[in-house]
């Protein structure tokens, strides 16, 4: 029956609301004089009977006047109740207001008990409905728990009431004094007692409801969370639901962020500043995970100008883009100027740095995934070691005065192409710094991985984990470094600064390597072991054979090793950044490294792949790979199938 009244036309359904007040209204004078005079009473005074008719039609005008009609019951708010209240009041003033007319033989008593009983029938025949639909309701939507009773806790609990999918059973919440007591119906309990309620209530989910909590306490918390069969997801930060990005019933999977628990660090604005503050900026690889967060971050301090450089079309326009909105939005005097070029070509980045007069350069773009590089060796070689050794040129011949380098930890001690392309990068710059024909001061910051960048592996376990398993580990005792890409791009900022400072101070073009403090390294697998967890599922292994997902070790690929590293060496030194260090690390005079580009520049050109893999290995990059050479458009010297048949015929002649 509910169900078949929420399907009525709107105006059939208000029909049956304003019928129904009739017999409540006409229930409520007849009860109120009942009441009054303590027995079934037909007063002989007709008058009596015309003051409530008089008073009836003008109620019910009243009702729709003030929007009681209006109302959709099984969404009825405490503003609803008022306007009955009020709507109520009114209709028994109405009924006063028709006996003094009327000089009717009715006891103000009767108005009184009129109201009240008028207020109990129209209000709670209302709220009857709304129980009824809300029970009717709730037995198909999600059983669901609220970590957190707080403000964003009960604005979730009151969206998803009023939803079609989630029913809200209980909340939880550390604090003592919520604990036990009652929020919109819904009991609240302590962490402690989870076990209890999953067992009582048989929820699908728990949902977190603490935007505002640091990073280190939701840690904490989903690791407490973590054992039991039920999947965990979050709301969005209130800065989202604030500025209307998202709802606050718009339920996100668990954050890597939040399972790494690393609490990022306020940026310091004066370092933030120091290059970009009203200066012309250049970021090469403007489009990549990197570059377009940089870029982000950058436009955010005001540059008279940010030169975008990318080699990909598409990436250019759609950072493009997002940051004309954004300058657009916040009304910044910050010109985007967008330029398709590689960093190969030097006579285009030249020319573009010296037409924009560029100040600063954030040298963001390379090839960084090992594989591709395993598999692409000259491309991987012209592109991060020349691109990086023509992009300085150009910023040199251009007069830039600072010059950013972004690094990787797979630089230290590679055992992959693409680290030794990236070591080799940073000894170019070093080497171009230690030159005294110029005045552009070089830096370069070195950090690990980072979340959500292409290639990353969080998405990729999602997918497989949503699509049933297995999810695939290279090997179980492979760990790494974790970082933000919001807070990776601040510290390369204020990194890049401090070169710069130093490099003024001392009356040197710089040349530092600084590493970023990146924390804890990760085990890949114990990752993807929480992941399964917090989405409600178990592991499926030898011990569990009936779990749900199953985790495959498919082996290191070309080039990887288990662990990452950001030192060379122990010599490191802390600076006044907490999560930035200065690295002490082997550099060559400029004329050694002249002689190695020479000789790599040749055996690029004549495709000598082996020759560049020992060069790399050769060259004091402490490259030693742990992979033979796998790129795709070489191979060794073999006999062909024609150079058998030759070698064939050249035996019988003998003979």
């Amino acid at each position: 029956m509910i169900r078949h009244l929420t399907t009525l036309p709107r105006n059939t359904k208000r029909a049956i609301s304003v019928g129904i007040d009739i017999v409540a209204l006409t229930f409520s004078y007849a009860f109120a004089l009942f009441v009054r005079y303590e027995q079934v009473f037909i007063p002989q005074d007709a008058d009596v009977y015309w003051a409530f008719l008089l008073a009836l039609p003008v109620s019910l005008l009243l009702f729709v006047r003030l929007g009681l009609y209006r109302a959709v019951v099984r969404y009825m708010a405490l503003s609803a109740l008022l306007v009955i209240t009020s709507g109520v009041l009114t209709s028994a003033l109405v009924l006063a207001a028709a006996v003094w007319s009327l000089n009717a033989d009715v006891p103000a008593s009767v108005v009184i008990n009129y109201a009240l009983m008028s207020l109990v029938l129209v209000g709670g025949l209302r709220l009857l409905m709304r129980a009824l639909y809300e029970q009717k309701v709730s037995r198909r939507k999600t059983r669901v728990i609220i970590y957190g009773a707080g403000s964003a806790g009960r604005q979730l609990a009151q969206s998803l009431l009023n939803g079609g999918e989630f029913h809200p059973i209980a909340f939880l919440d550390d604090d003592p004094t919520l604990q036990n007591s009652t929020m919109l119906g819904i009991r609240v309990f302590s962490p402690k007692q989870i076990e209890e309620v999953l067992e009582h209530y048989e929820p699908k989910l728990v949902l977190l409801a603490i935007p505002s909590a640091a990073r280190s306490r939701r840690k904490e918390i989903l690791e407490y969370l973590e054992p039991f069969k039920v999947t965990v997801q979050t709301i969005p930060g209130m800065s989202d639901v604030v500025s209307g990005k998202m709802r606050i019933d718009e339920l996100q999977d668990v954050r890597i962020e939040d399972l790494l628990g690393r609490d990022p660090v306020e940026p310091r604005k004066k370092l933030m500043e120091v290059n970009i503050r009203g200066k012309a900026v250049l970021v090469t690889g403007a489009g990549g995970s990197i570059g377009a967060e940089l870029c982000r971050q950058i436009v955010q301090y005001e540059p008279s100008m940010l030169v975008l450089v990318e080699v990909s079309e598409y990436n250019l326009y759609a950072i493009e883009k997002e940051l004309q909105e954004y300058v657009h939005q916040h009304e910044l005097d910050v010109l985007i100027k967008p330029v398709l070029s590689s960093i190969q070509n030097q006579n285009r980045l030249t020319r573009t740095m010296q037409r924009f007069h560029i100040e600063t350069v954030y040298h963001a773009a390379a090839y960084k995934h090992v594989p591709m590089v395993e598999f692409n060796i000259v491309e991987g070689v012209r592109n991060n070691i020349f691109g990086t050794f023509r992009t300085a040129q150009a910023a040199i011949s251009a007069g830039v005065q600072d010059f950013v380098l972004i690094s990787t930890d797979k630089a230290v001690r590679p055992t992959n192409v693409m680290g030794a392309t990236k070591r080799f990068a940073e000894l170019v710059l070093q080497g171009l710094a230690s030159r005294k024909d110029h005045q552009t001061h070089f830096s370069m910051v070195r950090f690990g991985n980072v979340l959500g960048s292409s290639g990353s592996v969080v998405p990729l376990f999602r997918r497989q984990i949503a699509e049933g398993g297995p999810v695939t580990v290279t090997h179980p005792d492979i760990t790494r470094y974790f970082m933000t890409i919001p807070e990776a791009a601040q510290l390369v900022i204020q990194a890049g600064a401090m070169g710069s400072i130093a490099a003024r101070a001392e009356g040197n073009n710089g040349g530092q390597v600084f590493v970023l403090d990146m924390g804890e390294p990760v085990k890949i697998v114990e990752l993807a072991q929480k992941l399964i967890r917090l989405m409600g599922l178990e592991i499926k292994s030898k011990e569990n054979p009936h779990g749900d997902i199953e985790i495959v070790y498919t082996g290191l690929r070309p080039g990887e090793k288990l662990y990452e590293e950001l030192l060379i060496g122990e010599n490191v030194l802390e600076s006044e950044h907490k999560r930035i260090m200065t690295a002490r690390e082997l550099s060559l005079p400029w004329r050694e490294i002249e002689l190695y580009l020479e000789q790599l520049d040749t055996l690029c050109f004549e495709f000598k792949v082996h020759d560049i893999h020992t060069l790399l290995q050769q060259a004091p990059l402490a490259f030693q790979p742990t992979s033979a050479i796998c790129d795709l458009t070489w191979q060794p010297k073999l006999k062909t199938k024609v150079a058998d048949m030759q070698d064939l015929d050249d035996e019988l002649s003998k003979n």
